[in-house]
């Protein structure tokens, strides 16, 4: 059986080794919330339905009825389904790690474990609500009788993405959470507001070819250009300088973030 040595200064030598080394705590982190997520609820999974399908019907009347915004040839809650499904993700995500480290303060402040474990933890919870949504978005398809595109084998790229802006926002947002609380009323209001200012109930192409760069800073608008691509390919071809620079932004964010996260990590137990 292999012996985990505490020493001083282990936690700086040691620490990418011990995220291995605490795998199980990973697993049980990630198996726990899950249970917590579908056994405390009166719907259980079917929350993880409810949710999008409730969000697509709003979005398909505000752009599609209303605001008559051009769907590319696909069916208006198919264009907007494929953008929900990465955009549920990273906000899921997103909220569930930022909230993580307040949310698990009496392990924290007890024993020693990289602390990196629990935001990522929390985001890979959240890929389990998005494959169960997924279910959704393949009967969708199977109604309206629209056959994937061959892009679809590009689709883990665009999910690797997401995966790294949620978990590199999240890790900021854990972080400062610890210290400053009312981040928790601020991260539901800026998710709520980058629904509707994200390509998820439209296509980019919308926005006026001179502010296409500009609208590109927003890291989850290149994924979901992408996502669609992957699925419904024909006419929601991606641009490519955008996708480069969300791809770019992306990058930023997640190593500004786990920088961020490891300088002040050692001062979690104490504040918290």
């Amino acid at each position: 059986m292999e012996k985990l040595v505490i020493e001083a200064g282990r936690a700086e030598k040691h620490y990418w080794k011990d995220l291995w080394r605490y795998r199980e705590l990973f697993a049980f982190l990630v198996w726990r919330d899950i249970l917590v997520r579908y056994k405390q609820t009166v719907v259980g999974v079917a929350w993880s339905l409810i949710k999008p399908l409730l969000t697509m019907l709003v979005l398909t009347f505000v752009f599609g009825k209303v605001g008559n915004m051009p769907s590319g040839g696909v069916p208006y809650p198919l264009l907007v389904f494929c953008g929900m499904l990465p955009w549920q993700f990273f906000a899921s995500g997103l909220s569930e790690s930022g909230n993580s480290l307040v949310g698990n303060s009496s392990l924290i402040s007890k024993i020693y474990f990289p602390r990196l474990i629990v935001p990522a933890s929390s985001v890979i919870t959240s890929f389990v609500d998005f494959i169960i949504s997924s279910a959704f978005l393949t009967a969708l398809m199977v109604w309206f009788q629209f056959l994937p595109s061959n892009n679809i084998i590009f689709l883990p790229v665009f999910m690797l993405l997401a995966f790294s802006a949620s978990f590199g926002i999240g890790l900021w947002v854990a972080a400062l959470m610890v210290r400053y609380r009312d981040f928790r009323f601020i991260i539901p209001f800026a998710v709520q507001f980058g629904l509707y200012i994200s390509p998820v109930g439209f296509l980019s192409s919308v926005v006026p070819e001179q502010y296409r760069l500009i609208y590109s800073l927003n890291p989850m608008a290149g994924v979901i250009d992408g996502f669609r691509w992957s699925i419904l390919g024909g006419e929601h071809d991606i641009y490519i300088t955008g996708l480069l620079l969300s791809s770019a932004m992306i990058t930023i964010i997640l190593i500004s973030g786990i920088a961020y996260f490891r300088k002040t990590e050692k001062t979690f137990a104490d504040v918290i």
